[in-house]
């Protein structure tokens, strides 16, 4: 849409407030509203400006003003707000040179697309994530200096089989809880998220999303996905941003709570993010061929370039001390840098539900939906494009059970890292490849390491874990 377009369609909906949205350093949306009196195609091109000292991962407190540009063709109408709100996504700019901001991680996934095109490599890279998350009916946390504790709850999990609701006044327990890694697929009653699930897909659909499909994931305990249909790379960072509001908001207004912590529950499967990716050029797509698993030698390069960089790309696909919680064996998360056709143990796996060559893309495993979407999946296209670029060799294919390898043969398959703190650090030893094109600078990549290690890795060595008590109390 043109400024005049979202004017137009203020006046049709009798819009009253407008609300700008961006994304900070870290993943979050933040936002603010101004009347809908006050929006002109002048605040289009003049931006409106905000204190970016206040968010976290920006600038310094003397440097602090910086402007939010709204972008007409990102507008919806929030499905929300009590008073009738149109939603605009914003790019961020420095006010006295109105360039981009660099640490904009909308503008890091504009920019890793304008470079794509500028390679001739190809012209689109499209984007398909498969969130999963967690809807809970109760959450309680905190840390203090003499206590650490955290307590999680859902109507669905198999340790509620034999609680007394009645006792609590609200009875009576019918009994229909999932089992430990049973919770794909089953019908209601014993799934008991399925309308709210409904709700949320049907409201991604008003906003303009294209959904395509909802069900029940594996853990106990109200893990979902809703799969969103492939798109270019930066619509999909923005489309994920409104899907996760959504799906917060629905669970909100039904007296739920979520969770996209990859691992918020022990002994039971985690939420991952498995990602889709392909190029494609003057609408044709590069990846498929006549060689393994239908791929061309773009796609296998792309491969290649995946496995090569994975200890580093971790840092911005697994961005938090608790990704790595999620990536150990025995959870269905990908810890063996391999890949396979089908196999859904190795971390590239290639899809082979349809013959179409249009269907033919890369399937990276291991990221999670605690990732900032924008930087994630602009890391992934330039560790692909690497690959693509220097004709990286991906080896072998995996096409085995990995948990099932012997020893001997397993040590042989990389690992992914261990933590967040060896993903940083395999990201300060290995980010030329980002650099490229002005896409990541030297400042964005010193700032999220530098961000992560204070503010997450070293906040989490600081503190007592309550499970120490567990094993070290009376030593």
């Amino acid at each position: 849409m043109t400024p005049q377009e979202v004017l137009a369609m203020c006046r049709e909906n009798d819009v009253k407030s407008i609300d700008f949205r961006f994304m900070d350093f870290p993943g979050l949306w933040q936002h603010f509203s101004i009347p809908a009196s006050k929006l002109d195609e002048d605040v289009f091109e003049d931006g409106l400006g905000f204190d970016g000292s206040s968010i976290r991962g920006w600038q310094a407190i003397n440097e602090s003003d910086m402007l939010l540009m709204p972008q007409p063709d990102t507008a919806f109408i929030d499905p929300f707000c009590q008073l009738k709100t149109l939603v605009l996504i914003c790019n961020v700019q420095d006010p006295i040179t109105r360039e981009d901001y660099t640490r904009d991680p909308r503008n890091v996934a504009r920019k890793a697309v304008n470079y794509l095109k500028s390679t001739g490599v190809a012209d689109t890279c499209y984007i398909g994530p498969e969130a999963e998350f967690f809807i809970f009916d109760d959450v309680r946390f905190d840390q203090t200096p003499q206590a650490g504790y955290f307590y999680l709850d859902s109507v669905e999990a198999a340790w509620n089989r034999g609680r007394d609701y009645r006792a609590e006044g609200m009875g009576p327990n019918l009994g229909y809880k999932l089992r430990h890694k049973e919770g794909y697929f089953p019908c209601p009653p014993a799934d008991q998220l399925n309308d709210i699930r409904a709700e949320m897909m049907q409201l991604m659909i008003d906003c303009g999303l294209d959904v395509e499909c909802q069900h029940h994931e594996v853990a106990t305990a109200g893990q979902a996905e809703i799969d969103l249909k492939y798109n270019d790379l930066v619509t999909m960072g923005d489309h994920q941003c409104l899907y996760k509001y959504i799906i917060k908001n629905v669970a909100a207004k039904h007296g739920k709570t979520v969770t996209f912590m990859p691992k918020p529950l022990f002994s039971d499967n985690g939420s991952g993010m498995h990602t889709h990716i392909s190029f494609w050029k003057g609408g044709e797509p590069l990846f498929a061929g006549s060689g393994y698993a239908g791929l061309s030698d773009a796609a296998m390069y792309a491969i290649g370039g995946i496995l090569k960089h994975a200890p580093a790309l971790l840092a911005f696909t697994n961005p938090t001390t608790n990704s790595y919680k999620r990536l150990v064996p025995g959870y269905e998360a990908p810890v063996n840098l391999a890949y396979s056709q089908r196999n859904r143990s190795a971390s590239c796996r290639i899809p082979m539900y349809s013959p179409s060559p249009k269907a033919k893309r890369i399937e990276f495993r291991c990221p999670d939906p605690s990732s900032n979407p924008y930087l994630a999946f602009s890391a992934l296209m330039m560790a692909a494009l690497d690959g693509i670029q220097n004709k990286i060799d991906p080896g072998e294919p995996l096409d085995k059970d990995i948990y099932d390898l012997s020893p001997e043969e397993l040590a042989e398959v990389p690992k992914t890292p261990g933590s967040l703190e060896e993903a940083l650090q395999a990201l300060s030893g290995d980010h030329e490849f980002l650099l490229r094109g002005d896409v990541f600078t030297e400042d964005v990549i010193s700032t999220w390491i530098n961000y992560k290690m204070e503010n997450e890795v070293k906040a989490l060595a600081l503190r007592p874990h309550p499970y120490e008590f567990c094993m070290y109390y009376d030593i």
